[in-house]
C-alpha cells in the first residue's frame, strides 16, 4: 500500500512539474512582451492556431491563413503557434532565400514530433554531417540521370493503370484512383512490388498512416496517431521481410543493384564505406513513400481538374501528346527525349503547381539566435516557409489568380 501511494505521489509530482513548465513557458511567451520578436498571435494555450491552419487546409486554401496574417502583422515574417510549437513564418522570395542559404548555419530541417516518432531512423531525425551522408546516398538514386532509366517502367505502369481502371468507365473518381496509381508506381520503383493484392494490402496500411502522420502525437487507442503508429509498424515489418529477401537475391546474383531504390540502398555505401542499417533503409523508404505520395497525387489531380475546366488548354496539350505518339513505333515506350518534347505540357503543369502548390511548406528549427527583417528569432523556435507566400504575389505574377501557361515561355 505504501509503495503504491509513493508511486502515485511521484507520478502526480511529475505531472505537476510538467504542467507547471508548460504553463510558465506559455505565459512567458504570451504575456511578457519582447519588442524584438516578430509580431503575431500564439493563439490558444497548447493548440495555438493549429485548428485555424488545419481548417484552411481542409478548405483547400491554406494560403488564406498565411495571407491574413501577413496583412495583419508583417508581410515579411510573423509568429504563430502550430502543432505545439512557437513558429516564425518567413514570407516571400527574400525569406525563402534566407532560409535556404543558411541551412546548417542558422537553421536545420525540422519535422513535427508525430513524424519524428513514426520515422525514427530516417532522415527526419538526423542533422549535420549524418544528414548529409544519408541524403547523398538517397540522391544518387533520385538524380535526373538515374531517373531516366525508369521512364519506360513508369510508362508501362501508367498504361496498365489506365487500361484497367479508366478505359470503358462512364465515371471515374479522379483523386482516389490517382491515389492508388501513385502508390502503385512508388511500390514498383522503390521495392519492385507488382502483385495487386500485395500492393492493396500495403495501400490500406499506408492510407491509415497518412491520416495520422502529421497529427498531435497522442499514442492512445482511438487516436489517429495511435492508428498511424500501428500502420507504420505493419508497413515496416513488410519492408523488412522484402529487404531480407532482396539482400539474399543480391548475394546470389539473382537481383540487379540498379533494380530499384531498395537494391540501391542495400549496395551503396558512403565515402567511408559505411552502409545504411536495415532499420535506416526501412524508415527512409517509408519516408520517401510519404514524401512523394501526396505531392504527386495532388499535382495529377489538379492537372485533371484544370484540363477539364480549360478545354482550349486541353486541346493544345492533346495535340502535343499526339504528335509525340505519332513519332514513335507501335508499342514503343516513352524515352527521355520524348519527355523533353513536352514543352507546352510542362508549362501547363508548372502553372497549375503555381496556382495550387503540391507542397504547403516545410519547417526548419533555429539552432542559434539570429536576426531577420529587424526581428530576433530565438534558438529553438521553429521556422516555416511556404511557396504560397510567393506563388500568388501580384508583384511577381501579374493577374496572379488567373491561369496563364505562357508565363513560362
Amino acid at each position: 500500500m505504501q509503495i503504491a501511494m509513493f508511486s502515485t505521489l511521484i507520478l502526480l509530482g511529475i505531472v505537476l512539474l510538467v504542467s507547471l513548465y508548460i504553463i510558465t513557458k506559455t505565459l512567458k511567451e504570451r504575456l511578457i512582451p519582447n519588442p524584438h520578436l516578430p509580431p503575431g498571435s500564439l493563439g490558444w494555450p497548447l493548440i495555438g492556431e493549429t485548428l485555424n491552419y488545419l481548417g484552411t487546409c481542409l478548405a483547400g486554401r491554406p494560403d488564406w491563413f498565411l495571407r491574413d496574417r501577413m496583412e495583419k502583422h508583417d508581410p515579411q515574417v510573423f509568429k504563430t503557434s502550430l502543432f505545439g510549437e512557437t513558429v516564425a513564418v518567413f514570407c516571400g522570395p527574400a525569406g525563402n532565400k534566407f532560409l535556404f542559404s543558411n541551412e546548417n548555419k542558422l537553421v536545420n530541417l525540422w519535422w513535427p514530433r508525430s513524424v519524428k516518432k513514426l520515422l525514427k531512423s530516417s532522415l527526419v531525425n538526423v542533422a549535420g554531417d549524418e544528414a548529409k551522408r544519408i541524403r547523398r546516398i538517397l540522391l544518387t538514386f533520385l538524380d535526373p540521370d538515374a531517373l531516366k532509366r525508369y521512364i519506360e517502367r513508369m510508362d508501362l505502369v501508367t498504361q496498365h493503370h489506365i487500361s484497367t481502371l479508366w478505359e470503358g468507365k462512364e465515371e471515374v473518381k479522379v483523386h482516389p484512383t490517382v491515389n492508388l496509381y501513385t502508390f502503385e508506381l512508388s511500390c514498383r520503383l522503390f521495392i519492385s512490388i507488382d502483385d495487386p493484392l500485395h500492393i492493396s494490402k500495403l495501400a490500406h496500411h499506408f492510407d491509415v498512416f497518412l491520416k495520422g502522420v502529421i497529427h498531435f502525437p497522442i499514442n492512445i487507442p482511438g487516436t489517429r496517431f495511435y492508428r498511424a503508429s500501428k500502420a507504420a509498424d505493419a508497413i515496416k515489418e513488410e519492408l523488412r521481410l522484402i529487404s531480407r529477401r532482396r539482400r539474399a537475391a543480391l548475394d546470389k546474383k539473382m537481383a540487379s543493384p540498379t533494380q530499384d531504390l531498395l537494391s540501391h540502398l542495400l549496395v551503396t555505401s558512403d565515402a567511408s564505406g559505411k552502409f545504411l542499417s536495415e532499420t535506416e533503409i526501412v524508415d527512409n523508404i517509408l519516408l520517401l513513400l510519404f514524401a512523394s505520395h501526396d505531392t504527386t497525387t495532388s499535382v495529377i489531380t489538379c492537372v485533371m481538374k484544370y484540363l477539364a475546366e480549360l478545354p482550349e488548354v486541353y486541346q493544345t496539350v492533346l495535340r502535343e501528346q499526339i504528335d509525340i505518339a505519332k513519332s514513335k513505333e507501335p508499342g514503343e515506350l516513352l524515352k527521355w527525349e520524348d519527355i523533353q518534347k513536352m514543352r507546352y505540357s510542362w508549362n501547363v503543369v508548372s502553372e497549375i503547381m503555381r496556382l495550387m502548390p503540391p507542397v504547403r511548406g516545410a519547417f526548419r528549427e533555429a539552432i542559434v539566435d539570429f536576426t531577420y527583417a529587424g526581428y530576433t528569432i530565438p534558438k529553438g523556435w521553429k521556422v516555416y516557409w511556404s511557396p504560397m507566400t510567393t506563388s500568388k504575389d501580384p508583384t511577381l505574377f501579374p493577374n496572379a489568380e488567373q491561369f496563364d501557361a505562357s508565363r513560362y515561355d
